[in-house]
């Protein structure tokens, strides 16, 4: 069941979900949105090891928005900070960002009940589009679960992506076992 806007701020109430900083007019009826961080990131080598670190080089968005071009994976990030400790939440693009275009994410929509981070974005584009900080970027949809949740993702202890940072976060495929 997906929350409704009531849900999602009896939730922020209750301290079962945090989104910092907050802005009530970007709670919609069914989901929150979010805007885009100031940095973003691309891959510094043209092809990537899934069994390597792949190092990024990180760029910000200037005040005169930033290019990003086709053919290129750019990591960016949400401008806002969330905790999940009850819900699944889910990270769709908005139908205005994605009506230019902009794709946010290629495989990494659904966060995990214990995630607290910004949501790095896997950001690609179908054409050259200028992006700035602050513009609203995707929405978050929380999925209530049936069931006590065993281990958090924050306690989880092969969990990748649980130091806070308002920066992307390169992939840690490398981390695992294969």
């Amino acid at each position: 069941m997906i929350l409704s806007d009531q849900a999602i701020r009896e939730s922020i109430d209750a301290g079962d979900i945090v989104i910092e900083p907050y802005r009530d007019e970007a709670l919609g009826t069914n989901s929150y949105d979010v805007r885009l961080g100031k940095a973003l990131a691309v891959y510094k080598d043209e092809i990537l090891d899934a069994k390597k670190h792949n190092k990024i080089t990180p760029l910000e968005i200037p005040e005169e928005g930033y290019v990003l071009l086709p053919g290129k994976t750019y990591l960016g990030v949400t401008y806002e900070y969330t905790e999940t400790h009850k819900h699944v939440p889910f990270l769709e693009g908005k139908s205005s960002v994605g009506r230019l275009g902009i794709d946010i994410h290629a495989t990494a929509g659904k966060g995990d009940v214990g995630f607290c981070n910004h949501w790095t974005l896997e950001i690609s584009v179908n054409q050259p589009v200028r992006v700035y900080e602050g513009m609203p970027i995707g929405q978050l949809i929380y999925f209530e679960v049936q069931g006590d949740v065993k281990t958090l993702y924050s306690a989880k202890g092969s969990a990748k992506y649980n130091v806070r940072s308002t920066k992307p976060m390169e992939s840690m495929m490398w981390k695992n076992k294969f």
